[in-house]
């Protein structure tokens, strides 16, 4: 009787375990089907299709990560891919053959590759109706590419060799609001209206490290986020952010700004919160807006600061109360410049949100 009760627990046992293992299989089935949302002969077919040098998991099939592998060409892409990793490989061409049917790309990362602008074959990104990020930064572009797709937002080419911006290169890319040139060999006639022309929902433009020697122009109004360090800027025309209401975060860091070169009130805008003016040649503090809450002057040529110059509105009428009128500035850096401590009490008592004070 014991032999036959410790069979059927055997028996049972070994049932229970084969329909968990079933139920495994169906759970991680479902799981790998709702996560890749998508009929299962599609699930087939991508994973089918998958190129050997790449990896296309199984719980999220419209990826393709063909990143890191030593690549020269680009592989066979399958139809229902939507993102595709190829940054860090030794790829020189960008073909329409092996991306032929992948028309459902909405992420394309060529980083560290050695594309140059030779190597974009004609017509190749344009024929991605539904490509929205495009990140081709450290490749050898000398151009920006082109034509692009409708539906990109995001376009990133920085650490390249870009000296042209083609004219009308961007006409029709209503959905982009990222750009990001910074790196690059773009000098003055190349950031011009009509080279930035089509650029209507611009958020945030990066022109950082290049060889600009004036503010660009043609920037559109949309413009929030405007990033400008590390190029060779003296000065900054009266009136010129009339034209950018939105702009929010400005950084001109390591330039060769002047106190000369920056006119009263050219930064009297509403909308601005960071003020980014380090590494500069400035001697004095700039009147900023009220609504500002981070200002970066170090490594300047800054000899003092005073209440009576940098705030923006009359020190004696600044009270205890916290309303709208109250400047807004909450943190200050001024190292690197000939001020000594302490900070005049005129500036305290001007700036009652300022939080921390690096001199």
């Amino acid at each position: 009787m014991q032999t036959t009760h410790i069979s059927l627990r055997s028996r049972l046992g070994s049932k229970m375990a084969f329909l968990l293992s079933v139920l495994c299989t169906l759970c991680l089935v479902g799981q790998v089907l709702g996560q890749a949302d998508m009929p299962y002969e599609e699930f087939l077919a991508q994973v089918t299709a998958c190129p050997k040098e790449c990896h296309c998991p199984p719980n999220f099939p419209r990826a393709v990560y063909c990143d890191n592998k030593g690549l020269k060409t680009i592989p066979n892409i399958p139809p229902h891919t939507w993102y595709l990793y190829l940054q860090n490989n030794l790829i020189e061409v960008l073909s329409v053959d092996p991306l032929r049917n992948a028309t459902q790309l909405r992420w394309l990362n060529l980083n560290h590759n050695k594309i140059t602008s030779e190597g974009v074959e004609e017509g190749v990104l344009s024929k991605m109706p539904h490509l929205a990020h495009l990140y081709m930064d450290d490749n050898l572009l000398s151009s920006v590419p082109s034509p692009l797709p409708a539906t990109l937002e995001h376009l990133r080419v920085s650490r390249n060799r870009i000296s042209k911006i083609p004219a009308g290169v961007f006409i029709g890319l209503d959905k982009l609001n990222l750009l990001d040139l910074q790196g690059n060999k773009l000098m003055d006639d190349a950031v011009t209206e009509v080279s930035l022309k089509g650029l209507n929902n611009l958020v945030q433009i990066n022109l950082a490290k290049n060889q600009l020697s004036n503010m660009p122009l043609g920037l559109p109004p949309t413009t929030t986020q405007l990033y400008l360090d590390g190029n060779n800027i003296e000065k900054i025309p009266a009136g010129y952010f009339k034209g950018l209401p939105k702009v929010a975060f400005l950084r001109l860091n390591h330039n060769k700004l002047g106190s000369n070169g920056v006119p009263t009130n050219v930064f009297n805008v509403s909308s601005m919160l960071d003020l980014q003016l380090s590494h500069n040649q400035l001697t004095e503090v700039p009147l900023i807006p009220s609504g500002l809450e981070q200002l970066h002057l170090d490594h300047n040529n800054i000899k003092s600061v005073s209440g009576s110059n940098v705030c923006p509105v009359a020190v004696e009428t600044v009270d205890d109360s916290i309303n709208d009128s109250v400047p807004r500035l909450r943190y200050l850096r001024l190292d690197g410049n000939d001020i000594k401590p302490p900070i005049p009490r005129d500036v305290i008592l001007c700036f009652r949100l300022l939080r921390s004070i690096v001199i």
